[in-house]
């Protein structure tokens, strides 16, 4: 008979980042390697509401100050490693901030005897409290109720393995005993996650932006993780502050870059409306970059001035609002802008890039 396999470590110290095998910590923060197949103590997760609350604790962690899981730190981290395309290692991070039995857990269901060779291991994270649990990625800081990642044994010679994560609102818990007739590996396990994605259930800052959405999954398959809307997010500025929207957004990995994507809306206290397709958001760089694309335009107003772009971009200064236009290279700007009763295209001779900027 096969014995369900699970590596409790609701209580540890100091989780190196995923190994095969994993690793449990003790609590002197010394790694004793964790035995093939056993069964945790069952540890019941709070009952709902399961969904941090927005004003939940933004102090960065150890772990994301050094951009990797910390060994020592009391939270329990999982690093997903990825190798870019250029060579260069991405981590992304997944943290449990709280420490307690009474607001979640963490654990990992490692393969049992007679599973096929290359069998992941899934851990499970789950937090009850305001920190939540937080998924690292990029610029990007996602707080969430619940995360499932999986992953496979590294390669040879290399740290960590690459893998996936789905995150939502959710809670988990152990279970006293596999639930009779399931047969997956949670299950199997003794372990129960129950996702329950939620319209403003995942929180996500990158620097004085604040986004919502409901959901997220990564996969190693194109290194992009999806954050489902619909979106919405603010942006605390001094001069010009910013509220907007989304259907969702894209996180490209390999990239650094991130794109909110679908009917994209931005709106300044100034009065400025701006709408695109697609558009490359850099809170750090103070940027967002709306672009024209599959024949939607992108365009900018305020007041009775409308600036409109078929091909290239409009770049736009999260700060004070103020927008430029850049066309693709070799191809025209094609808009108009509009002063007062009169208007004029903006067609100005091909080069590359050409700029327009909007009248003050």
């Amino acid at each position: 008979m096969k014995r369900p396999a699970v590596l409790a470590l609701t209580l540890i110290l100091g989780a190196a980042p995923l190994l095969w095998p994993v690793l449990a910590q003790d609590a002197a923060g010394q790694a004793a390697p964790a035995p093939a197949s056993s069964q945790a103590a069952p540890t019941q997760a709070a009952p709902a509401p399961a969904v941090p609350a927005p004003s939940g604790d933004d102090t960065p962690t150890e772990q994301e100050k050094a951009g990797r899981c910390v060994e020592g730190s009391e939270l329990s981290c999982i690093a997903l490693v990825r190798q870019g395309k250029d060579g260069q290692e991405r981590r992304i991070l997944v943290i449990r901030t709280g420490t307690s039995d009474e607001t979640g857990i963490y654990t990992v269901c490692g393969p049992r005897d007679g599973d096929p060779e290359g069998t992941p291991n899934i851990g499970v994270f789950s937090e009850t409290g305001a920190g939540g649990v937080r998924v690292v990625i990029d610029k990007n800081v996602v707080r969430v109720p619940l995360a499932i990642v999986t992953s496979k044994p590294p390669p040879e010679g290399q740290e960590g393995s690459d893998g996936r994560v789905e995150a939502s609102a959710g809670t988990a818990r152990l279970l006293d005993a596999a639930p009779e007739g399931k047969t997956d590996q949670l299950s199997a396990c003794g372990v129960e996650a129950q996702p329950k994605p939620a319209p403003d259930t995942v929180f996500v800052t990158q620097g004085k932006t604040r986004l919502r959405g409901q959901s997220l999954v990564y996969d190693e398959t194109d290194g992009v993780a999806r954050i489902g809307g619909p979106i919405t997010f603010t942006r605390d500025n001094a001069e010009q502050p910013l509220s907007g929207s989304s259907e969702r957004i894209e996180v490209d990995v390999d990239a650094e870059r991130t794109v909110l994507v679908g009917k994209v809306e931005l709106k300044s206290e100034g009065g400025r409306v701006s709408k695109a397709p697609r558009v490359e958001y850099d809170d750090a760089a103070n940027t967002a970059r709306l672009y024209a694309t599959g024949g939607e335009a992108a365009e900018s107003v305020k007041g009775s001035d409308v600036l409109r772009v078929t091909s290239g971009y409009i770049l736009y200064n999260l700060d004070s609002s103020d927008v430029v236009v850049f066309s693709d290279e070799g191809s025209k700007i094609s808009g108009e802008f509009q002063d007062g009763e009169s208007a004029a295209p903006a067609n100005p001779r091909p080069a590359a890039p050409q700029t327009a900027p909007a009248r003050p």
